[in-house]
């Protein structure tokens, strides 16, 4: 089974291929690419990948979807605020699959923690408090090592090396949201949210772990509301 990282990577790199070629003009503006089949085998990707390749680029304008006619093109560069687009896309992609391993370790830590586990959670949501007079780099840090800490508590080897090959792309897109959002770490962004996690995790309530988890860190509604 692809993993959610190796997925993401897959699309950011199928996208690219696609803008390079709408670049060197292969196609003219309002001409219709290739089907799903054919750029797949062309790209050497899976046709889901091209789903979101196209998905990506539609967002920035560049590409348009008609029902039942297939993928055009739009226009041949990305409209102005593209950047900003294209920066919020790649930190939802970050956000799924850090949601992906997360939530299910926040679950498992409920049930596996010990004492040693507590104290490393505890002294992690005090350092994370700390850190938001820090500055954002610091506060960053400081949340992932909250983070690192219920994956860690999880018990589970396989998650842990997961998360940490994950965590330098993870890292830079927190700072970068919380550049684009103009979040400061003295505002202590999911403050809340993370004291209930760690209380939930304690309490050796898995299921409400998992809750916080998700309503916390989610998706889109990440991107809308708090930054950590």
């Amino acid at each position: 089974m692809t993993s959610p990282i190796r997925r993401h990577l897959l699309t950011d790199q199928a996208a690219d291929l696609l803008r390079s070629r709408i670049d060197s003009g292969e196609w003219e503006v309002g001409a219709k690419l290739p089907g799903e089949t054919t750029l797949a085998a062309e790209l050497g990707v899976g046709r889901s990948t091209v789903r979101e390749a196209v998905r990506m680029l539609a967002g920035l304008g560049m590409l348009e979807s008609r029902q039942g006619a297939g993928v055009f093109l739009r226009r041949s560069s990305p409209r102005q605020d593209w950047d900003r687009v294209l920066r919020t896309e790649e930190i939802l992609h970050v956000v799924e699959v850090r949601n992906t391993v997360e939530i299910e370790a926040a679950r498992l830590a409920a049930t596996r923690r010990d004492d040693d586990d507590l104290e490393a959670l505890r002294r992690a949501l005090d350092a994370r408090s700390a850190a938001s007079r820090a500055g954002a780099a610091a506060f960053v840090d400081a949340d992932i090592a909250l983070h690192r800490a219920v994956v860690v508590a999880a018990h589970n080897p396989v998650l842990t090396e997961l998360f940490e090959t994950f965590v330098p792309r993870l890292r830079a897109a927190m700072l970068d949201l919380m550049d684009i959002r103009d979040l400061t770490a003295s505002s202590e962004p999911a403050a809340d949210a993370h004291r209930l996690l760690v209380e939930a995790i304690a309490g050796g309530d898995a299921e409400e772990a998992a809750r916080v988890s998700t309503s916390a860190f989610g998706t889109r509604e990440y991107l809308s509301t708090s930054g950590g």
